[in-house]
């Protein structure tokens, strides 16, 4: 069955598998005892601790390992907050920064702080003047990633790095998609990332903090891990996670190669295969093995489930696939479409088999849900858009009310033809997908957003035809 979510998790890799086996029999000691078991730990936590600092571009005694990659930011953002306090209480991230980056910042603010936002383009790629510019005499850090994980655009972290650099301000950068395929551009302050995400055991995160930055632990002081990890430390998976990273690391060129060139081939065949589907994410600077599209008309679950049944393990960032109804924050801040959002990242090993079989079966998926859901049948090229003359202007309201999406644009697409070019149609909505889906909707159909604004209840999205 193939699996297609490696961003989430990537299957554990068979170094881990032998090395986690290996150190359960020989490192389950304490590693700060003197006796001989606790010694031989030691020995075993050192080298993964060379190890991985090698991988990472920093000195051994600069890394400490975490519960978790979600940890680790929490704590590297708070330890170089509390650090630099007396600098301010500002912190500058990017709008498609991990939820971890964006909890962080939202306690922040609750505690008194204040938090800048910098956008992205419509690829979710930052720019390197808007970051500079949002650093203030006042900012204490600085927050980018290396990459997205949802949609797979790289930052430009070393324009961002020497921006902050000048202005005084230590980046840290989150580098948990990219860590496995390479080195992290340099100029960061502190580094964050995940063992799961390269292969290794869930469990262990990483936290690289450079000699020089002011840093203050939260929390009691703890002996271990140079006092910013408490706990006694999963040896064994710290192990597996050491020899998991060097392992990917000496497979990444070739597999960045081979999963490229695959994922190219999704690029170009699913909209292709599929009408009415937007691919996302910059084109070029992205990660390897990474693509997302998003397809019109559909339910982001149902499809999602329909895949699994054909065999398929993908992800979405669809706010149908969600319990909050709201639609993925990083698609939000690109401002493209979110319903039917499908995430496809491919784990080492993937072969050209599992991605043509991809293609065989989505074409029909797709087409079941859209059938199911009630959908208008894929839509021409639209006409050069006509001047309306005033007398055109009608204007007709769709209730969608309570219902979720994709329902509001489908009612949408169904009556756009029902008012003369330069008609208005209003959709009435209270699913928080619509202030995405509508406008984007429009972008790909060729027709005007005209605004919004608060109705009775929900809000009235209004729209222009054009075509």
């Amino acid at each position: 069955m193939p699996y297609f979510d490696a961003a989430s998790a990537a299957p554990l890799h068979p170094v881990a598998r032998q090395a986690l086996l290996a150190a359960l029999d020989e490192g389950w000691a304490d590693p700060a005892r003197l006796y001989r078991e606790g010694r031989r730990a030691r020995l075993l936590l050192d080298a993964a601790r060379e190890a991985t600092a090698e991988a990472v571009g920093c000195r051994p005694d600069e890394l400490v390992f975490t519960p978790s990659g979600t940890r680790a930011l929490h704590d590297g953002i708070a330890g170089a907050l509390a650090g630099r306090r007396r600098v301010g209480r500002h912190l500058v991230v990017s709008a498609v920064e991990h939820s971890a980056v964006l909890h962080s910042a939202a306690a922040l603010e609750t505690a008194g702080g204040s938090v800048t936002e910098v956008a992205v383009d419509r690829t979710g790629r930052v720019g390197p003047g808007a970051f500079a510019a949002a650093l203030r005499p006042d900012t204490a850090l600085a927050a980018l990633q290396t990459a997205n994980h949802e949609v797979g655009t790289e930052q430009p972290v070393a324009e961002v790095a020497e921006a902050c650099r000048t202005a005084g301000v230590p980046l840290l950068v989150d580098a948990a998609q990219s860590l496995g395929w390479g080195p992290v551009p340099g100029g960061w302050s502190l580094l964050t990332a995940s063992a799961h995400k390269w292969g290794g055991p869930a469990g262990v995160g990483l936290l690289a903090v450079r000699k020089g930055v002011r840093f203050a632990a939260r929390g009691p002081a703890d002996e271990r891990e140079f006092g910013r990890a408490p706990g006694f430390p999963d040896l064994p998976a710290i192990v597996a996670a050491a020899a998991s990273l060097r392992a990917v690391r000496a497979e990444a060129a070739a597999e960045d190669a081979r999963l490229r060139g695959l994922v190219e081939r999704l690029r170009e065949r699913v909209p292709a295969l599929v009408p009415d589907v937007e691919v996302v994410g910059d084109p070029v600077r992205r990660l390897p093995h990474l693509l997302t599209f998003s397809c019109l008309y559909v339910d982001g679950e149902t499809l999602l489930h329909a895949l699994d049944r054909e065999g398929f393990s993908v992800s979405s960032g669809s706010s149908c696939t969600s319990s909050t109804l709201r639609p993925s924050h990083v698609l939000q801040a690109m401002g493209v479409l979110s319903e039917g959002n499908v995430r496809i990242s491919l784990p080492l090993g993937t072969t050209a088999e599992d991605v043509e079989g991809f293609l065989e079966v989505l074409p029909r998926v797709v087409a079941s849900v859209r059938e199911h859901l009630g959908a208008p049948a894929p839509a021409p090229a639209p006409a050069p858009a006509e001047e309306p003359s005033p007398a055109d202007e009608e204007e007709l309201v769709v209730d969608s009310l309570g219902k979720r999406c994709p329902i509001p644009v489908i009612e949408l697409a169904k009556v756009i033809g029902d008012v003369p070019v330069g008609g208005l149609v209003t959709v009435l909505s209270d699913d928080e997908a619509a202030r995405l889906d509508i406008p984007a909707w429009c972008e790909m159909r060729s027709q005007e957003y005209v605004g919004e604004h608060p109705a009775e209840r929900g809000v009235a999205y209004r729209v222009r035809r054009r075509s």
